[in-house]
């Protein structure tokens, strides 16, 4: 349930082609459903804009087929992270309509046509082609959320002028994300030549006293730009959430 469905559903009622029974039977299900083991946020594009999105990691194909079943009844478009290939192959099995998504380890059922929401675009850099998985979660989640996305890849800072080479993408962009592992330049190089905000996220690429993304983590924490702000690490959805809260029309 969004905005958009709860108003049909009034104008449907008010134009007499719905039932007062039938428009209640359709709020029933506020404000989740329980399965049990899981309690399906049904109404939470209603209250905070975006539907609620499915982590697949550490959930069963029975599990992830369930509330994936539920959030589709509502007819919008379903999102699971994190999923594993192996996983994503048993739940197409019971889902044939789900998408996969191989490289940012995303499934999505597409049910409704992605409406833009953007002011403006949001630009996915990535320091290295090692960062594209964490790269690509945020740029389809972002694109999945209503926004214009424009990948750079591979313009990390050892090669500065691979970034330059595309300054005038990331420089129109009302958001920039910035993934980069390794020792995490990327965000603070990138803040200090735009104007928009920068999300930073750490990845967890690099070698052993990377420490699985601590010293990216803390690099961006410690970062000199004051537009850079940071999430977690590896949390390409995380960083395409916020981004498409700012990017809002």
């Amino acid at each position: 349930m969004d905005r958009e469905r709860l108003i049909a559903l009034l104008d449907w009622h008010a134009r007499g082609e719905l039932s007062r029974d039938e428009l209640v039977e359709a709020l029933a299900v506020a404000p989740f459903v329980e399965l049990g083991d899981a309690r399906v946020d049904t109404h939470r594009a209603l209250r905070v804009g975006f539907p609620e999105v499915v982590l697949g990691a550490g959930k069963t194909v029975d599990q992830l087929a369930r509330i994936a079943l539920v959030l589709a009844e509502a007819g919008g478009n379903v999102l699971i992270t994190r999923i594993a290939p192996e996983v994503a192959a048993e739940l197409r099995s019971e889902l044939p309509q789900l998408e996969i998504l191989g490289i940012p380890r995303l499934a999505i059922l597409r049910q409704a046509p992605v409406q833009p929401r953007g002011r403006g675009s949001i630009a996915v850099v990535s320091a290295g082609t090692s960062d594209v998985p964490v790269a690509e979660e945020a740029a389809a989640v972002a694109e999945l959320f209503g926004n214009k996305v424009e990948r750079v890849y591979d313009a990390g800072v050892a090669g500065l002028h691979r970034l330059l080479g595309s300054l005038d993408v990331v420089r129109r962009a009302s958001v920039v994300i910035a993934v980069a592992g390794m020792e995490g330049a990327l965000a603070s190089v990138v803040g200090g030549l735009v104007s928009a905000p920068v999300i930073a996220v750490p990845t967890s690429v690099g070698y052993g006293a990377s420490l699985g993304g601590v010293a990216a983590l803390l690099a961006m924490l410690n970062s000199c730009a004051a537009n850079v702000t940071v999430v977690n690490i590896d949390n390409g959805f995380g960083a395409a959430y916020v981004a498409s809260l700012i990017n809002r029309a």
